[in-house]
C-alpha cells in the first residue's frame, strides 16, 4: 500500500515552490489566507495543515476561512481535522498500536488482499523507555543488571516489537537502554520542518505519552493522544479537534545566576495552573524568548500536562537553528528550517504581538531556586522556605501533633560513622544498601525490633511519632524519622535533556566529594539520563567518577523513578519506614510527584533540579534549611554549606563548551535503531504476518476483524439491551481504562493464574496492553468506580440482570454476550474526561457495549467510542437518567440508527424501555468522518477497507 494521494483542492491558490540551495520544495503559503498575519504561531501551523490537506469533505475551504478569521475571545466551537506529520510512541502505549497493525495485515490477507501493503502512512517511531526499573543502584554494574532484568520481564513484548521493526515500512523502534522517548525526540527524531514526497511543511506530531509536548520547545506542534488517535494518525486519518484558545505568555529579562531551568518551569507551572489553561494552547513570545536556551524551552514544553495546556510552544528562531546544528542535524535540513520559517512567517519576531485569547507575563529576573511538592507539580516551594513548608505539610501525613515542632532526626547515627561524620564515604557509601540480595535486618537486641504500631501509635491516626532505628548492611545503626530522604533520583526527560542542570549536578557532586562529603546511606541514589549523550559528555568532562562516588551510578536510560519504576527501597529502610509508619521523602528531577506514584513506601515527593537532588542526597532529609544549615562537615570538621559547593554559571558554561558538541550527538545516534547485541540476538518471528504464540500472556491477536467482509453490513437498531453500568458525573477514562497493578483475585489476575503465570510475574496492566484478554478484564475495574447498580460498593462490580446476582463487570459481560444480549452504559456529565484513552474505548467495545447514553462527553473519548463502533448518545437538555426515572434495571431499545445507512446522520434517535420510559437521545456523531467510521463498525475497519479498495 502506498500513501493515499490526498492532493489539496487548493481553493486559496496557496501551492507554490520554495527554493533552498539546490533543492526545491512544494509548499502551501499561509499568506494566501486572509487574517493569517495576526494569528499566533501555533495557529499558523494548523492553518498550513488545513491548506495542504483540504479535501472538500473533512477539511473544507470554510474550515480554512474560519481559522483565518479566528476570534481569540470566543469559546472553542469550530471543529477542524488536523493531520499530524508523524506519530511518536513509547512501549507501554505503543504495543497495542502495533498489535492492531499486525492484526490488520491478517485481515487484509483473509479478504484476498496483499498483507505487505499494510504499513503506517505517516512515519511512526517507538522508543522503548517505560520498562526499565531501577532495581539495582549505587554500584558499577547497576545499568547492566537492570537491563538484564528488563529483558527477562519483557522478552515477549520485545520480540513482538522487533518483528514489527523488520516487518513494517515507516515504523522504527529505538531499542531498550537507549533513551527516553521525548529526549530522543528533540535530540534526533524531530525534524522541525518535514521534507517528504517533494513537499516541505511544519513537523507536527501526536504521541502516545502526555509529555510529547517536550518537542514544543523545538517549535514543533504536538501533544499527547490516546492509542486510537495515534493509530488513526499512523493510518492517514486526521485528528478531530476544536480551534483552541491561545494564551500568550510574554517573557522578558534574564534569569539570575544560581537559578536553573527547573526553577523556571516550576514557576511557570504555578502561574499557569493558577491562571487556568486546561485545553488551551500556550505560546511563548517577547524579547525574553531569545534568552531562554533550547534545553530550557524543552523543559517548559515537557511540563505542559502538569499545568494542563494542550501545548506550550516556542516559535522557531536562531536558538532553534543553533540547537539543530549542535545536535548534529544535516546542514541541508537546518537550512530548510530557517528558510521555510522565514518564508511562512513562522520565524519569531520579538517585537510582534499576535492576537491572543489571554495574556500573562514573566520577568525571568524574578526566578528563584525552587522545589515543588509534596504531592503536586504546581505546588511550588521556594528553597529558602522548604524546611518550614515541609513541616507544615507533614501534618497532613502524620497524626502526631508534635511532629511539626520537635527536632526531627532523620538518619542520626548511633555509632561513629566510618571516615567522617557525614556518613560512609567512597565504596562504603555506594554499597551501604545494595539492591540485590539485601541482608535481613540485623536486630541484635529484642528492644530494637520493629515496634507493634498499636502500642506505639500516637494520636487518632494511629501513627508512630518516634524515630525508628535501622541497621544498615555496613553494621552501622541509624535513626530514621519523618522527612528522611530515601530516594534521590536524577531522572526524567524533563531535566536530563538539559546540559545546564546535568552538568551543574555533576559539578556539585565533584565539589562535594572534594570537601569529603558523601550521600547518606539510607538514600537510594539513581541516575537515569534521557539519552546516551549525557554519559558521553560526563565522560568527556571527567565528572562520572564523582557521581559514582556519591552513589549516582547509571541505572538505566529510561523513565524509571518519574513513572514509578523507582524499584524497591533497600530492605532495611523499607522495614523501618513501615514499622514506624514514617512519612519519608523522595526528591526527583521529574515532572510528576502525585501521591503513591513514586514508591509505595514514600508518602511525600518533591520535584527539584538535578543539583538539588544531589544536595538532598547529601543532607538525607527534607527537614533542613539548605540556605543556612550545613550539609555536613569537611575532612577537617568544618561545616559545609550548599553555597560552598554550588557551581557557578560560568564554570557550567565552560564545561558545556568543552564537552558537548555535534560529534557527541552524532555518535550517540549513529545507529540508534540497531540496538545492542542483546536486542539483535532476540529470537524474533519472521514473515509478513506475525506468528502469534498461543501461550503468550503479553501479546495476543485481538478480535476486531473477525468475520469482517469487504463491504460493511448495514447499521442496525439496538434491541433488548441491558445496562452494564449506571454511572454518575465526572467518570474519567482512568475509571474505565485498566491501569496499575493486577490483583490476584481480579478477573485479570485469575486469567493470568489460569495461564500459569505466578503472582510475582503478573507485572502491570500497562505492560500487558498487547493482550486484550487481560485488558478487557480490567476495564471498568478501577477500585474507586461507583456503579449505581450496586449501591455502596466500589470497584468493578455490577448486577447481572439475567440472574439478579452481583458479579464483576467482566463476568456479567461474558454472560450477556453468551446470551446474545447487547449492552449500554448510562452516565452523567463529563463522561470520559482524563488521559487513559485508548483502552477506555477498546475495553468498552470488547465488553459488548453497543451504546453509551450520557449527559455530556469529553470530546476525545466520545470520538474514540465511535472509532471502536460504540454509539455515543446524549440525554435531552436538562434531562438525566434520574429525572427520567431510569434505575438501570430496564431493557432498552434504540431505534432510528438505521438512518445512517442512507448517508445521513440523524440528529436524534428514539430510546425506549420496557417500563414505558421514552425519550429522544441526541446522536453525538459530529463529523462526516465519524459517521463513516461508525458505518464501518470502527475506524480500523474503515481504514482497512480503504486499503483493500486502493
Amino acid at each position: 500500500m502506498k500513501e493515499y494521494d490526498v492532493a489539496s483542492l487548493d481553493t486559496f491558490g496557496a501551492k507554490t515552490q520554495l527554493r533552498v540551495g539546490d533543492a526545491s520544495y512544494e509548499i502551501f503559503r499561509i499568506s494566501q489566507v486572509p487574517g493569517h498575519d495576526r494569528l499566533p504561531y501555533s495557529l499558523k501551523i494548523l492553518l498550513e495543515n488545513l491548506l495542504r490537506t483540504e479535501d472538500g469533505a473533512n477539511i473544507t475551504a470554510d474550515h480554512i476561512s474560519q481559522l483565518g478569521s479566528w476570534d481569540p475571545t470566543a469559546d472553542p466551537s469550530v471543529e477542524i481535522q488536523f493531520t499530524p506529520a508523524r506519530v511518536l510512541m513509547q512501549d507501554f502505549t505503543g504495543v497495542p498500536c502495533v498489535v492492531d497493525l499486525a492484526t490488520m495485515r491478517e485481515a487484509v490477507r483473509d479478504l484476498g488482499g496483499d498483507a505487505t501493503k499494510v504499513n503506517p502512512l505517516a512515519p511512526a517511531e517507538l522508543v522503548i523507555d517505560h520498562s526499565v526499573i531501577a532495581d539495582l543502584f549505587g554500584r558499577e554494574d547497576a545499568f547492566a543488571r537492570n537491563v538484564e532484568l528488563e529483558y527477562e520481564r519483557n522478552k515477549e513484548r520485545y520480540q513482538f516489537l522487533r518483528w514489527g521493526q523488520t516487518a513494517f515500512n515507516e515504523f522504527k523502534v529505538v531499542p531498550p537502554g537507549t533513551g527516553i522517548v521525548h529526549q530522543v525526540n528533540i535530540e534526533y527524531l524531530a525534524r522541525t520542518i518535514m521534507e517528504r514526497n517533494g513537499q516541505a511543511y511544519p513537523d507536527t506530531v501526536v504521541g502516545t505519552d502526555s509529555h510529547t509536548t517536550m518537542v514544543n520547545g523545538l517549535g514543533v506542534l504536538g501533544w499527547g493522544v490516546g492509542g486510537i488517535e495515534a493509530e488513526a494518525a499512523m493510518l492517514g486519518q486526521p485528528v478531530s479537534m476544536l480551534i483552541p484558545r491561545v494564551v500568550g505568555f510574554k517573557l522578558s529579562g534574564e534569569m539570575p545566576a544560581g537559578t536553573t531551568a527547573t526553577d523556571l518551569v516550576l514557576t511557570i507551572t504555578e502561574m499557569l495552573r493558577k491562571h487556568g489553561v486546561v485545553g488551551k494552547f500556550v505560546e511563548f513570545y517577547g524579547p525574553g524568548v531569545s534568552a531562554v536556551p533550547l534545553a530550557n524551552r524543552a523543559t517548559i514544553g515537557n511540563m505542559s500536562p502538569e499545568y494542563g495546556s494542550t501545548v506550550a510552544i516556542f516559535p522557531i528562531d536562531a536558538e532553534t537553528v543553533r540547537y539543530l546544528e549542535l545536535t548534529g542535524r544535516d546542514a541541508a535540513q537546518v537550512a530548510l528550517v530557517e528558510a521555510y520559517a522565514k518564508e511562512q512567517g513562522l520565524w519569531h519576531d520579538p517585537d510582534r504581538e499576535p492576537d491572543y485569547s489571554e495574556r500573562l507575563e514573566l520577568d525571568l529576573g524574578t526566578i528563584e531556586p525552587s522545589l515543588a511538592g509534596p504531592k503536586r507539580p504546581q505546588d511550588r516551594v521556594p528553597l529558602g522556605a522548604a524546611k518550614t513548608l515541609f513541616r507544615s505539610a507533614l501534618t497532613d501525613y502524620v497524626a502526631d501533633d508534635s511532629a511539626g515542632e520537635r527536632e526531627l532526626k532523620p538518619g542520626v547515627a548511633r555509632e561513629q560513622l566510618p571516615r567522617g561524620a557525614n556518613g560512609p564515604a567512597d565504596e562504603a557509601s555506594a554499597e551501604s544498601f545494595p539492591a540485590s540480595d539485601p541482608p535481613a535486618n540485623d536486630f541484635s537486641d529484642p528492644a530494637d525490633e520493629p515496634r507493634d504500631l498499636e502500642t506505639a501509635a500516637v494520636g487518632a491516626g494511629g501513627r508512630a511519632s518516634n524515630p525508628v532505628r535501622v541497621t544498615g548492611s555496613d553494621g552501622v545503626e541509624y535513626e530514621l524519622d519523618h522527612g528522611a530522604v530515601v530516594i534521590a533520583a536524577i531522572t526524567s526527560c524533563t531535566n536530563t535533556s538539559n546540559p545546564q542542570v546535568m552538568i551543574g549536578a555533576a559539578l556539585l557532586a565533584r565539589n562535594a566529594v572534594d570537601k569529603g562529603l558523601a550521600r547518606k546511606p539510607w538514600v537510594k541514589t539513581t541516575l537515569a539520563p534521557g539519552s546516551k549523550v549525557v554519559m558521553d559528555y560526563y565522560e568527556r568532562a571527567g565528572l562520572t567518577p564523582y557521581l559514582d562516588k556519591l552513589g549516582f551510578n547509571l541505572v538505566g536510560y529510561g523513565c524509571t523513578t518519574c513513572i514509578g519504576n523507582s524499584g524497591p527501597l533497600p530492605e532495611e529502610v523499607s522495614a523501618a519506614v513501615n514499622s514506624g509508619d514514617l512519612a519519608v521523602v523522595s526528591v526527583l528531577s521529574g515532572n510528576r510527584n502525585f501521591e503513591g506514584r513514586i514508591n509505595p513506601d514514600v508518602k511525600m515527593n518533591y520535584l527539584a533540579s538535578p543539583p538539588l537532588v544531589v544536595a538532598y542526597a547529601l543532607a538525607g532529609t527534607m527537614d533542613i534549611d539548605l540556605a543556612n544549615e550545613p550539609l555536613g562537615e569537611d575532612t577537617e570538621g568544618n561545616p559545609v554549606f550548599l553555597r560552598d559547593i554550588w557551581p557557578n554559571t560560568a564554570e557550567i558554561q565552560d564545561v558545556i563548551a568543552q564537552a558537548i558538541g555535534a560529534t557527541g550527538f552524532s555518535a550517540a545516534y549513529a545507529d540508534v535503531f540497531a540496538g545492542d547485541e542483546r536486542w539483535q540476538s532476540l529470537p524474533t518471528p519472521t514473515g509478513d504476518t506475525f506468528a502469534w504464540a498461543d501461550d503468550s500472556t503479553y501479546v495476543r491477536k485481538p478480535p476486531y476483524f473477525e468475520g469482517m467482509q469487504q463491504e460493511p453490513s448495514p447499521v442496525v437498531d439496538i434491541a433488548g439491551a441491558r445496562v452494564l453500568a449506571k454511572l454518575g458525573d465526572s467518570v474519567t477514562t482512568d475509571h474505565i481504562s485498566p491501569a496499575g497493578a493486577i490483583k490476584a483475585d481480579s478477573p485479570a489476575g485469575r486469567y493470568l493464574a489460569e495461564h500459569g503465570v505466578p503472582r510475582h510475574e503478573f507485572n502491570s496492566y500497562g505492560s500487558r496492553r498487547g493482550n486484550h484478554e487481560v485488558m478487557i478484564r480490567g476495564t471498568f475495574a478501577n477500585i474507586r468506580l461507583r456503579n449505581q447498580l450496586v449501591p455502596g460498593v466500589e470497584g468493578g462490580f455490577t448486577v447481572n440482570h439475567l440472574t439478579g446476582e452481583q458479579t464483576t463487570i467482566y463476568d456479567a459481560s461474558t454472560a450477556y454476550q453468551e446470551a446474545g444480549v447487547p449492552l449500554v452504559i448510562l452516565a452523567g456529565k463529563e463522561y470520559g474526561s482524563g488521559s487513559s484513552r485508548d483502552w477506555a474505548a477498546k475495553g468498552t467495545m470488547l465488553l459488548g457495549v453497543r451504546a453509551v447514553v450520557a449527559e455530556s462527553y469529553e470530546r476525545i473519548h466520545r470520538s474514540n467510542l465511535i472509532g471502536m463502533g460504540v454509539l455515543p448518545l446524549q440525554f435531552p437538555v436538562d434531562t438525566t437518567a434520574e429525572s427520567l426515572g431510569l434505575t438501570g434495571a430496564e431493557t432498552f431499545s434504540i431505534t432510528g440508527v438505521t438512518a445512517l445507512n442512507d448517508g445521513d446522520t440523524p440528529r436524534t434517535v428514539r430510546v425506549s424501555t420496557d417500563t414505558g420510559v421514552e425519550f429522544d437521545a441526541v446522536v453525538r456523531i459530529d463529523t462526516p468522518g465519524e459517521a463513516d467510521y461508525y458505518r464501518h463498525g470502527g475506524i480500523l475497519q474503515y481504514v482497512l477497507r480503504r486499503m483493500i479498495a486502493s
